[in-house]
């Protein structure tokens, strides 16, 4: 058996500086605590191709390291992490015994925020890495196996914001300019061996947020790109000198009447012990943004000089030199409206002809210059994720044509395939539900209605709107759906969120005759619904404000916060279980999606139920709880009800910790149990000569999986049997590895590891219900969908 990823979706980590473009045309991002690659032009779109894991935390800034030359084991991207260290990729190295992290600095007592990697004349490898401890460690290499740290600067109770090194000209000498917790850059030059401070730049109001810098073409200058806090882009201009002209700090250069100069010097001693000089100029203050000013970007493309600035206003603005040298704003880019919360870093692509930008809710934002129109940019296709640990998904009951997921980021996101001309690539393409509390589970009644349920008491319906069904069939290629025919002819539009509320209300066509119908517009216009004809998947903003779904019912009942939630095969129940302490608490409501209205409280737990699940036949409902028991009802055909007909013994059952996942097969003869205690349980229907009396277990254990060490937290069936007659079944782990085996004896099949699968605890596995292929949908923790095409 072999495995592909189709489809990866992440979100960029909500610290800025955690995204590169680099020269190889990957895009390099933080995504939870690995760094997801990004291929902008994979087949005519986009998707993630790869993602390295190495660390234990957060990640906080990535780098791409911009060198002529390999060293040091063909080192490519920088990385710290909220786990103290500092690793070093090689990127260009794959395959699964290959391990990309060539090396890890360790030293930081706290996590390490800002990093930066430079070779310089001599062409050895500098590091330089900023950490909440205080300090700014610059390490280099002492042989092929080892990086060390050879200096250390203490900020006493500093913070390093932003950090960038630079070889200054003729001296050949590396400087180093970092800016902290204040409104000072200050600037520092090797000599000898440790960096020494030789000036500071002063101008700005507030903290310095983004540095960047270039070498001007033609010239020995280098221009130094600093932003702030208080909204203003400063440029400075370092210059050689042949000597130093006045035996003073300054002296100023008067432009005319009213305008002054002011230009500093300083004096650099090189290793041969010959002294350059150098002036230092402010050479212009950019004012265009509203908000904070989080990062800058240089971009030396057709011979002339960009500069893209992103701020938390929600935008980006690229800034070019005039003829006669005064930097004006060339294009601005970014989002209209929504309820997003601006831009934390933009690059420009190696060729400076696109732009892209990550926002504060994990997003990113793609735009291309026309090649025929020079000056206009055009949005371009993107992917985006959850930004909060995934905690449950769900496919298309009609086919599997999409993927629906839920969050911790308080979203519902729908991911489909793009179908066009025969090249197929997943997308997100629909966000139904936008809520106020984080989202808990959901299951879906039919391909167009949801039932949702957040860390709330409620339980929300939602109904797919007639413009998302047009959309969806038009990105997605679908045919036959006479469901979609019956919403389009009945349902609204769209729907929207007022402000200050959780409910999505229902938006109907403008030319609706019935005006009670009609959603009353107030002050915020920015948040309603207009429909949309889509020929290429959604951007952030039309997934905020045009894909939502309306809520048609909230369902009362449980008196605490939901945690599982199913549905019946043919949607016309739902089974539901709250968080719980006691016997009352752990009932299992029956949902009648008829009437909306409780049909039976089942109890059979003490604690939390922590997944239900309906057979494939309608005909039992598993249910399993924190109180390392599962149970088994089984629906009697002449009452319609459902009556407890096996319940696992807490003392001397198979299981001894908490039960935190099961699943059916898809032909209702079996199911598994999977435990924090690492093992995964096979049931199997008992004959009926091998039972005795009516009381006797309807179902028997066949055989134990049992993984030592290991949390088992998610397992799946898959909807047809191997070839040879076994039952294929995924197991995800609390390490974020997937297993898949062939149940028989459990044989493994294939192993996917962390850097393919989940870096964290694999939340929920689902297989497609689609008879012709074996497709798997995973989600964890870490805050990754993925979606894999298993060949037997």
């Amino acid at each position: 058996m072999s495995i592909e990823t189709i489809y990866t979706s992440a979100a960029c980590n909500r610290t800025p500086d955690s995204l590169d473009w680099g020269q190889d045309g990957l895009i390099y991002f933080a995504a939870s605590h690995a760094i997801a690659v990004f291929d902008p032009k994979y087949q005519g779109s986009v998707k993630i191709i790869r993602t390295l894991v190495g660390h234990k935390a957060r990640v906080n800034t990535v780098r791409v390291v911009r060198a002529a030359i390999e060293c040091h084991g063909s080192i490519h991207l920088v990385s710290g992490s909220d786990d103290g260290t500092c690793i070093l990729w090689n990127t260009k190295q794959d395959g699964a015994e290959a391990n990309p992290a060539r090396f890890v600095l360790n030293g930081h007592l706290k996590g390490v925020t800002v990093v930066d990697a430079f070779v310089d004349a001599a062409k050895n490898l500098i590091v330089a890495t900023g950490s909440v401890d205080s300090s700014i460690k610059l390490w280099h290499c002492v042989n092929e196996s080892t990086f060390e740290c050879f200096q250390t600067i203490d900020l006493r109770s500093g913070l390093t914001f932003a950090m960038k090194l630079l070889s200054l000209p003729r001296s050949n000498a590396t400087m180093l300019a970092f800016a902290t917790d204040t409104d000072v850059v200050n600037l520092c030059v090797r000599q000898e061996e440790n960096f020494v401070q030789v000036e500071q730049l002063k101008g700005h109001f507030d903290w310095v947020r983004g540095l960047d810098c270039v070498q001007l073409p033609d010239s020995d200058d280098w221009l130094l790109a600093t932003s702030s806090q208080d909204t203003f882009i400063r440029l400075w201009r370092i210059s050689p000198r042949e000597s130093l002209q006045k035996q003073k700090d300054f002296e100023e250069i008067r432009l005319d009447e009213d305008i002054t100069i002011e230009e500093r010097t300083f004096t650099v001693r090189a290793v041969d012990g010959s002294e350059y000089h150098y002036a230092l100029s402010l050479e212009s203050v950019l004012q265009g943004h509203e908000g904070w000013v989080y990062g800058v970007h240089f971009s030396l493309h057709n011979s002339k000089l960009h500069l893209l600035s992103s701020s938390i206003d929600k935008s980006l603005i690229a800034w070019t030199p005039s003829e006669s040298g005064v930097w004006v704003e060339s294009v601005r880019v970014g989002e209209v409206g929504g309820s997003s919360l601006g831009f934390y870093g933009g690059k420009f692509s190696p060729n400076g002809k696109s732009i892209i930008g990550h926002g504060f809710q994990g997003s990113f934002h793609l735009w291309h210059e026309d090649d025929e129109q020079r000056g206009l940019w055009n949005p371009g296709t993107i992917l985006g994720g959850h930004f909060g640990g995934v905690r449950d998904l769900a496919w298309d009951p009609v086919g599997g044509m999409y993927v629906i997921t839920l969050s911790a980021d308080q979203t519902t996101r729908i991911h489909a395939p793009w179908n066009r001309k025969g090249e197929v690539t997943w997308h997100e393409i629909g966000r139904p539900q936008v809520h106020g509390y984080d989202m808990q589970c959901l299951t879906l009644l039919s391909r167009y209605r949801l039932a949702s349920a957040a860390e709330e008491k409620i339980i929300r319906i939602f109904q797919a709107p007639s413009n998302f069904v047009e959309n969806f069939r038009a990105l997605c290629g679908v045919a036959s759906d006479p469901e979609g025919d019956a919403v389009i002819e009945s349902n609204p539009m769209g729907a929207s969120v007022p402000s200050l509320g959780l409910s999505n209300k229902a938006v109907f066509d403008v030319e609706q005759p019935e005006p009670d119908k009609r959603h009353i517009k107030d002050m915020y216009p920015e948040h309603y619904f207009s429909p949309i004809a889509l020929e290429s998947p959604p951007a952030e903003e039309t997934l905020m404000q045009n894909t939502l779904w309306p809520e048609i019912q909230k369902l009362y009942g449980h008196g605490n916060e939901l945690y599982a939630i199913a549905s019946s095969p043919d949607g016309s129940l739902i089974a539901s279980g709250c968080r719980a302490t006691s016997a009352n608490q752990a009932q299992i409501l029956l949902w009648d999606t008829a009437s909306w209205r409780i049909l039976q409280h089942l109890t059979a737990h003490q604690l939390t139920v922590t997944q239900l699940a309906f057979s494939p036949n309608g005909q039992f409902l598993l249910a399993a709880s924190r109180d390392r028991t599962f149970s088994v009802f089984r629906r009697e055909e002449m009452a319609g009800s459902f009556e407890l007909v096996m319940r696992s013994d807490k003392t001397k059952g198979v299981h001894t910790r908490i039960i935190w996942c099961c699943d059916w097969s898809h032909d209702s003869e079996l199911f598994a149990t999977g435990s924090r205690d690492g093992k995964v349980v096979a049931w199997i229907g008992a004959e009926q000569e091998q039972q005795q009396g009516a009381s006797a277990a309807p179902f028997v254990q066949r055989s134990v999986l049992e993984l030592k060490n290991e949390s088992i937290t998610a397992v799946a069936f898959g909807r047809k049997k191997l070839q040879d007659d076994r039952y294929l079944v995924a197991v995800g782990l609390e390490s974020g590895v997937i297993k898949l085996y062939g149940l028989g004896q459990w044989d493994l099949l294939v192993n996917i590891s962390e850097a393919h699968a989940h870096h964290m605890t694999v939340k929920r596995l689902s297989f497609r219900p689609h008879e012709e292929s074996h497709q798997l949908a995973s989600c964890g923790e870490d805050g990754l969908v993925r979606v894999y095409g298993l060949k037997l």
